[in-house]
């Protein structure tokens, strides 16, 4: 199901219909980009700062990938609990169209960079990864306690759509002698629902203020299943950037990210064993998935692609300061 997406030039009209803002207000509309799976507007009045998801039916990616609109609604639901939550750092839910799949949320403050952005750029500060540990793991532990919230997130069809399919699935049917791991994992994530797992936990929806304050968004993959997946994804990231820097400097900042991101987390509680292995499934799956990152060239998507075949390969449960450290070793 798909429904009309609002554009720069209909989303005003929109706004005043569902009396989000005045008619005689005025306002501004900024178009960002970054995303694949939304289209995302930014509306500025005088007294209010909101940005304005709609969910696509269809991901902007080079291989279909189809995913269900109704992922707005879970994210509505989730951003309205870790709000609750951590106030400082999830923005408020402002409103919810269940019909058209959009949704507001308060516009964190100007300023502030998006976290991916700034690894990319050589600003690699570890106490970014060390805060995400904590609020990570104080999520996972609130997740796993209260049944009642745990309630609303049930359904991992989505999960599905937009993690299991084109990470793991999808990486398996290219590689027959990785299936064996990569089923394992499968079934490792497919069969716990231990607790309310983020799904999305990337740089790119990681925003960094001014003053350092740490913003965390996108919400529309949270589900109940195992927390691995969290941990996993965010390392993955770090991965991918090592071995796309030449710096040293950068390699053991990304490597102490990692570090102090897992210190964290397992400070408040454990980590899995198969940690490593869902790191580097993930790492490969960008270069060989449905959604391969854009900054590394041949040669370093081959080193990377290498090195996670032959950590899954082995199906090595090494900790994640060796699988750092190993690397580019």
């Amino acid at each position: 199901m798909s429904t009309e997406l609002l554009t720069e030039d209909t989303v005003l009209s929109y706004l005043i219909e569902k009396k989000i803002i005045s008619a005689i207000e005025k306002a501004d509309v900024e178009v960002l980009t970054g995303g694949v799976s939304n289209v995302v507007l930014a509306i500025t009045t005088k007294n209010q700062k909101m940005v304005l998801k709609q969910a696509l039916a269809e991901l902007m990616v080079a291989q279909k990938w189809e995913a269900d609109q109704r992922r707005a609604i879970v994210e509505a639901n989730a951003i309205a609990l870790f709000h609750k939550l951590s106030p400082n750092q999830v923005p408020n839910l402002v409103f919810l169209d269940p019909e058209r799949f959009i949704l507001i949320l308060d516009r964190v403050p100007v300023g502030s960079t998006v976290w991916k952005s700034d690894l990319l750029d050589g600003v690699i500060n570890p106490d970014v990864a060390e805060v995400l540990g904590t609020t990570l793991a104080q999520w996972h532990n609130f997740g796993e306690k209260d049944k009642a919230a745990r309630m609303q997130f049930m359904e991992d069809s989505l999960f599905e759509q937009l993690r299991i399919d084109p990470f793991y699935r999808f990486v398996a049917a290219k590689n027959e002698l990785l299936n064996p791991i990569i089923t394992r994992l499968i079934n490792e994530l497919e069969g716990d629902k231990t607790t309310i797992v983020h799904g999305d936990f990337s740089p790119k929806n990681i925003m960094v203020g001014m003053d350092d304050q740490v913003y965390i968004l996108d919400f529309e993959v949270t589900h109940v299943g195992n927390p691995v997946f969290d941990l996993a994804f965010l390392l993955a990231h770090l991965l991918c950037k090592k071995f796309r820097t030449d710096e040293p400097l950068e390699e053991k900042l990304l490597s102490a990210a990692a570090e102090r991101f897992i210190s964290a987390y397992e400070a408040i509680r454990p980590i899995a064993s198969s940690l490593s292995l869902h790191t580097a499934l993930i790492a490969l799956a960008r270069v060989e998935g449905k959604s391969p990152v854009n900054y590394l060239d041949t040669g370093k998507q081959s080193a990377l692609v290498s090195y996670t075949k032959d950590i899954l390969g082995k199906g090595d449960q090494i900790s994640i300061v060796d699988l750092f450290q190993r690397s580019k070793g």
